[in-house]
């Protein structure tokens, strides 16, 4: 059972990170859509690719302010509350596989 105690806290550790990553993308997004650059330049292209899963089911919401887009906020907080979710629940049947759970 601690094999699958260190598998749980290892996914906890991926989960964590993608997330930063993804959070990380987000913000580099967000940053370059406010200059003038090539949409079809490759890192932009890779921006889009990377956040368009999050960002597009979210964009059904009408959460526009004129010109400004609040959707990339929407995003920001779904990201923060799955990461907490998902490392937590992770974490929790780690330390239960762990042995935590038998004392």
């Amino acid at each position: 059972m601690f094999i699958l105690g260190e598998l749980f806290q290892s996914l906890a550790l991926l989960v964590d990170g993608i997330c930063k990553i993804l959070y990380w993308l987000l913000m580099a997004r967000i940053i370059v859509s406010w200059f003038p650059v090539d949409p079809y330049h490759q890192v932009v292209q890779f921006l889009v690719q990377v956040t368009d899963p999050i960002l597009l089911p979210l964009r059904r919401i009408p959460l526009q302010i004129g010109m400004l887009d609040l959707t990339p906020l929407l995003a920001f907080v779904a990201l923060y509350f799955v990461n907490r979710v998902a490392v937590r629940l992770l974490l929790l049947a780690a330390y239960q596989f762990a042995g935590g759970a038998a004392n």
